[in-house]
């Protein structure tokens, strides 16, 4: 499939301060298709496309709407001044300071809450390239389709709704959810029968409420324990100084911070799990959950989800203009789908 004409426009930021490159592959977001250097997925009802320069983010949508810069900004939290950030976790942390050196330009994005809730209910005992399987197909059986963008079909993330149709459990398990499968379709109900609470884990008001209040109304959802009510906290409702805690960042905690917990109890345990955070907020301070995503990523060797692909020589690429218009609108491309399992492994 040849890349369509597209009109760019663009915003001026530092790959210090958001590289799409890192921060779409940290474990945060898991739909992000890059194809020849251009990033898509579906967000509000469009398909954004982005990609980056050493100065700036050139972003499109198909269909193209007048608020996809709004929509963009806000999904990057472009208010908030990462480089600034990371001069206070490195002055205050020689460990930030010694491994955070490659990963400058990860940020928090703030992600729709009920997607959000969803895949981090699908990433229990999972890897980021499985997780990103199965947010794909819960999209292609339950979604609505958005339209093609270089061989890769897009959809709406599922709406509780339809999620909550009869059958709907069994099917997953099919298509090899495993115990995952219950968790999302009793999840999908409780928001279908009680539109309240739909309506208030999408609202500002969750937004603005502490985070113990926050994490409180999470662990009502099946499957949501403390980390991934934690992490809907941190990646959808602005509470910055959150930090996911799981055995992962327990073993980063005892092995670079010499973190020892006061519990008798060595095991993960609220009181153990509220200690490392704790430490943690106490030491970055009120942005501690960026910290935190930055450490994470370091720490990982895999975050790809295998959607890299490059399907034409650099030759011949084709050339954005600082005015943002493709001077090349039909390069030569060789038709390359990326193969989208619609059945997870077991």
């Amino acid at each position: 499939m040849t890349v369509p004409q597209i009109k760019w426009s663009h915003l001026v930021v530092d790959p210090t301060e958001a590289c799409l490159n890192k921060v779409l592959r940290c474990g945060q977001t898991f739909r992000w298709k890059c194809i020849d250097q251009i990033w898509s997925c579906s967000i509000k009802n469009r398909i954004m496309l982005l990609r980056q320069n050493d100065k700036e983010i050139l972003y499109s949508s198909i269909p193209y709407l007048p608020d996809t810069a709004t929509v963009l900004k806000e999904y990057l939290q472009l208010d908030v001044n990462a480089s600034s950030l990371y001069e206070v976790w490195c002055s205050k942390d020689k460990h930030f300071l010694k491994n955070s050196s490659q990963f400058r330009g990860i940020r928090i994005l703030c992600q729709d809450p009920w997607e959000n809730l969803i895949c981090f209910i699908c990433s229990s005992n999972n890897n980021v390239k499985r997780i990103s399987q199965m947010c794909d197909t819960l999209c292609i059986h339950y979604g609505n389709y958005l339209g093609t963008f270089q061989g890769v079909d897009h959809y709406t993330f599922p709406t509780p709704k339809v999620l909550a149709m009869d059958g709907t459990e069994q099917k997953l398990r099919d298509l090899g959810f495993g115990y995952r499968a219950k968790f999302i379709y009793e999840t999908a109900k409780i928001c279908v029968n009680k539109p309240v609470i739909y309506k208030t884990l999408c609202s500002k008001k969750l937004k603005l409420a502490s985070k113990e209040k926050c994490q409180e109304f999470l662990l009502q959802f099946p499957g949501v324990g403390p980390k991934v009510a934690d992490c809907v906290a941190l990646m959808s409702l602005k509470k910055h100084n959150v930090v996911p805690i799981d055995t992962h960042v327990y073993q980063i905690a005892k092995r670079d911070y010499k973190f020892r917990t006061k519990s008798r109890n060595k095991t993960m345990t609220k009181n153990v799990y509220d200690e490392i955070q704790n430490f943690f907020i106490h030491l970055w301070g009120d942005y501690a959950g960026w910290a935190h995503s930055i450490l994470f990523a370091a720490d990982l060797r895999d975050l790809d989800n295998g959607v890299n692909i490059k399907t034409i020589k650099d030759k011949q690429q084709d050339v954005i203009s600082r005015s943002g218009i493709q001077t090349d609108p039909e390069p030569k491309l060789k038709k390359r789908k990326i193969k989208s399992d619609s059945k997870c492994e077991q």
